[in-house]
C-alpha cells in the first residue's frame, strides 16, 4: 500500500490540508504524522489565514494509526508514537485560524483524534465516528480521550470509548462529536467553505486569543492581551464610531 500524502493548498484567507493515498485509505504513520505537522506549522507562518480546512480524499478521512507498524512495538516505541501523534494534534488544536475538520468518510481511532483537534467537525451522512481502540486492546494514545470528555462530557464519551462501538455523523451530532451532517461528497466542501465564512466578523488576533483562553482556561490573561493588538484598538473605534471594523489581514 502507498503512503498517505498531504497538500496544502491557499486560497485567499482559507487553507486547505488534504490527506490522499493511491488506494483511498487514509493512514497515519509516524512519516505521515510528521509530514502533517510540516504542512500545519506552514499554515501557522502564512499570512492572512483566517480558517483552515483538514480533509481526505477516497473512502475515509483517516482511517486512524498504523496497526501493521504498531503490531511489532513495544512500550517504548508506543510511547514515541503517542507522544508524536499528541505534539502534532496539538499543533493543529492551537492553529491561530478557525479549524473545521470536513470528514469526507469514516473518522475512527486516530482520524475521530485528529478532527477532535479542530475545532468544528462536518461530515457525509455516510461517514461513521468513534474510538474504537479497546477492541484492538488497546486505547486512544493521541489525546482522544480528554478532547472528547471536554466536549461532549465525561458519560457521553466514556460509552463511546469504552464500547469501541462507531456511531453515524448524524447521531453525532446531538451528541455534540459533529456540528454538520451533508447529504454526499459533493456537498461537503461548499458547506465548509461558506461555514467558514461566518466568522469573518471576528478579529483574527481575538480569535487566537480566544481559541488560547479555551484550551488553556487562562481568559484573563487572554483578555488583557487584547489592550495591546490592533485589532482591539480597531474593534473598540469602530464600535465608538458607529461603523464596522476594518481587519488588518
Amino acid at each position: 500500500m502507498s503512503r498517505t500524502q498531504i497538500r496544502t493548498d491557499i486560497d485567499g484567507s482559507i487553507a486547505t490540508i488534504t490527506l490522499h493515498t493511491a488506494e483511498g485509505i487514509n493512514v497515519m504513520s509516524a512519516d505521515v504524522l510528521r509530514d502533517l505537522q510540516k504542512e500545519v506549522k506552514t499554515v501557522a507562518g502564512a499570512h492572512g489565514v483566517r480558517a483552515t480546512i483538514l480533509t481526505g480524499e477516497g473512502k475515509v478521512f483517516a482511517a486512524g494509526a498504523d496497526i501493521k507498524a504498531m503490531a511489532s512495538f513495544n512500550a517504548d516505541q508506543a510511547a514515541a508514537y503517542g507522544k508524536l501523534g499528541q505534539e502534532v494534534l496539538n499543533d493543529i488544536e492551537s492553529l491561530p485560524s478557525i479549524t473545521v475538520a470536513a470528514l469526507n468518510g469514516a473518522a475512527l481511532g486516530g482520524g475521530m483524534e485528529t478532527a477532535l483537534a479542530c475545532d468544528f467537525r462536518i461530515a457525509v451522512k455516510s461517514a461513521k465516528i468513534g474510538l474504537p481502540e479497546t477492541s484492538l486492546g488497546l486505547v486512544p494514545g493521541w489525546a482522544g480521550i480528554p478532547r472528547m470528555t471536554k466536549l461532549i462530557g465525561a458519560a457521553r464519551a466514556k460509552k463511546l470509548y469504552l464500547s469501541a462501538l462507531p456511531i453515524s455523523a448524524e447521531d453525532g451530532v446531538p451528541l455534540g462529536l459533529i456540528d454538520e451532517v451533508v447529504n454526499g461528497a459533493e456537498d461537503l466542501m461548499p458547506r465548509v467553505t461558506a461555514f467558514c465564512q461566518t466568522f469573518k466578523r471576528g478579529a483574527p488576533q481575538a480569535i487566537a486569543l480566544a481559541k488560547r483562553a479555551w484550551r488553556t482556561g487562562d481568559d484573563i490573561a487572554a483578555f488583557a492581551e487584547c489592550f495591546g493588538t490592533s485589532d482591539a484598538k480597531e474593534g473598540i473605534a469602530a464600535f465608538l464610531e458607529k461603523r464596522p471594523a476594518s481587519w488588518m489581514e
